[in-house]
């Protein structure tokens, strides 16, 4: 692969390729006539990648609206850690995009939010209730996102009855 993308061993994510740093979340890149192309699609169209502090805000504001709680990944684009734990980020978005709201952030493109959330390690994983920390899990610890994740999702659930 070129020198702008990197990707997991095929035996754990066979699946997952990802994109350039710039972008990223777990993009499509299609190799062929002796080239790739990234074409920029993310795996998981639940997952919203957060590019601006107008983008956070307005992505806050409308989970409240939906009552949604907001699961924010802060992540580094040279982070092994965070590369790794990002297809399980994107399958969980897809499992829990009723009653979550995914988003990834880009700690160093957005230092100023990352420095507000005090996030000091990538990945680090917020979870959000009307703008409110409900939960925050720093490290790509799988299970235990998967826990805290299902966990938010029940809370949505109960609070919608």
């Amino acid at each position: 692969m070129g020198s702008f993308y990197s990707k997991l061993p095929s035996s754990k994510f066979p699946s997952f390729k990802f994109a350039c740093p710039s972008c990223f979340l777990c993009c499509k890149v299609s190799e062929g006539d002796g080239g790739e192309s990234h074409s920029g699609e993310v795996s998981s169209k639940n997952v919203h990648h957060v590019t601006s502090m107008q983008i956070w805000e307005t992505m806050l504001a409308q989970a409240s609206t939906d009552g949604k709680i907001v699961v924010a990944n802060f992540v580094a684009s040279w982070s092994l850690p965070c590369k790794e734990i990002m297809p399980s980020y994107c399958h969980l978005a897809d499992t829990y995009s009723s009653s979550l709201l995914f988003l990834t952030v880009d700690a160093d493109q957005l230092a100023e939010l990352s420095t507000s959330w005090s996030v000091n390690a990538t990945p680090t994983f917020y979870f959000l209730k009307e703008g409110n920390q409900v939960e925050k899990l720093v490290g790509a610890d799988k299970v235990e996102l998967k826990k805290k994740t299902a966990f938010a999702a029940d809370l949505v659930t109960k609070s919608r009855k």
